[in-house]
């Protein structure tokens, strides 16, 4: 159950990254507190549309990089509220793969929405999961670009697509 305030039963409410329907149980945690009014609500299963088509474009990467000989080490790993799209390591590195998909390239390349705050996410995460399974390799920044729709992917593989900034 995810944890939400001020939702009346069927009302959109804002949610992580967006808005989403939900269902609603009430419970009081405190008699003398109206304003600890709790509200448990559990998600809808139907997924936004994006997030599914991004959720085809991992699967497809990770296709895509154990046939380049990748050892896929993690999918999706989380270090608070920073995420690690795929850690995989290939001929000595460690390789950290963020992977971008677009239906089209309407709104410019899918790697183009990868500036430096999101940048600094993934260097902070990396150096966290490095440090928690004490691993002494190199690491490498890449980015996977996936456009269009199931049936006919275009794959791009950016090795090397950023180094970790100097704070």
């Amino acid at each position: 159950p995810l944890l939400a305030f001020g939702c009346r039963r069927g009302y959109l409410v804002p949610f992580l990254y967006g808005i989403c329907h939900i269902r609603c149980k009430f419970s009081l945690t405190s008699v003398n507190s109206k304003q600890k009014m709790c509200i448990f609500a559990e998600k809808k299963q139907n997924m936004a549309i994006h997030n599914e088509l991004g959720k085809k474009g991992e699967r497809e990467a990770i296709h895509f990089l154990e046939e380049q000989g990748y050892r896929i080490r993690h999918l999706n790993w989380r270090s608070g509220r920073k995420e690690l799209d795929i850690v995989a390591e290939h001929e000595n590195e460690l390789v950290v793969i963020e992977v971008k998909t677009r239906r089209n390239q309407e709104f410019g390349q899918p790697e183009e929405s990868i500036n430096e705050k999101k940048i600094r996410r993934i260097v902070v995460a990396a150096d966290a999961y490095v440090r928690k399974y004490a691993i002494d390799a190199p690491v490498r920044f890449d980015i996977i670009s996936i456009t269009g729709e199931e049936s006919a992917w275009k794959i791009e593989h950016i090795k090397n697509a950023f180094y970790p900034p100097i704070w």
